[in-house]
């Protein structure tokens, strides 16, 4: 079935929620709620009013959907960071100094055990600049995490694998939790941080994992239930839990 798509928002306690509209050849009309974006199918012969009418009857639908699955609502909708506040990543706890600039972009560096973001004073929308916030401490706790989180890659590998690794890589990410790329390179998501210490592990695993099997093949899961018996029990925290892992 052949279907278009388009980028809109809708506005929900002042955040900006994407929604993806999709027009198809279809009957029914279905709203329902992505990893990114809320998902709106619509028969394709609906006309611009039936849309918009649409768009309206989607965002009073989120609204109940997110009181009754605040998991749901954490995707989209978080509290902004105050100045003096603390961020909790693992066992590393960081106060946070915030600060509105006259300049043109964000900047955070860390310091002393405090997180420092200069913020331009002309953003002025809510959704983006949170989005900035999260970027910008991803990139930071990134930076204190990688040597711990790169030698514990290289320990799990020598124990299990002993295969060539060409590099970590600790990135924000939505999408997954982790990757192995053709080049040998392990990537993880800075989401992962906040995960217990053995999620984390098996996170690695699965993708050491990959750098013997690329494909989720039954041979490639005898590999991580090798080295991780109770894998599983780590699949079923991610599911569980993996909406709390976020700045």
């Amino acid at each position: 079935m052949s279907s278009k798509s388009e980028l809109t928002h809708i506005e929900i306690e002042g955040h900006q929620v994407p929604v993806k509209i999709y027009r198809e050849w279809r009957r029914s009309i279905r709203y329902s709620i992505g990893k990114t974006a809320v998902h709106l199918r619509l028969p394709t012969l609906l006309t611009q009013s039936q849309c918009r009418d649409q768009v309206a009857a989607l965002r009073r639908w989120t609204i109940g959907e997110f009181a009754r699955r605040p998991d749901l609502k954490q995707r989209f909708i978080r509290p902004m960071f105050e100045d003096g506040d603390r961020l909790q990543v693992g066992d590393r706890s960081y106060r946070l100094r915030i600060g509105f600039f006259d300049r043109s972009t964000h900047a955070a560096k860390l310091r002393e055990g405090e997180i420092e973001l200069r913020l331009s004073q002309a953003e002025t929308n809510r959704h983006k600049l949170a989005k900035a916030v999260r970027h910008l401490l991803s990139r930071v706790v990134a930076q204190d995490f990688h040597p711990e989180i790169t030698a514990r890659v290289h320990q799990l590998n020598r124990q299990h694998f002993r295969q060539p690794v060409e590099g970590v890589q600790l990135k924000y990410n939505v999408t997954n939790w982790g990757s192995c790329s053709a080049k040998r390179n392990i990537n993880l998501s800075t989401r992962l941080l906040f995960a217990p210490p053995k999620v984390i592990d098996y996170v690695i695993i699965h993708e050491l994992a990959h750098l013997v099997e690329m494909n989720h093949s039954r041979r490639f899961w005898d590999l991580v239930a090798a080295a991780m018996p109770d894998y599983e029990e780590q699949e079923k925290w991610l599911k569980k839990f993996g909406h709390r892992c976020d700045f």
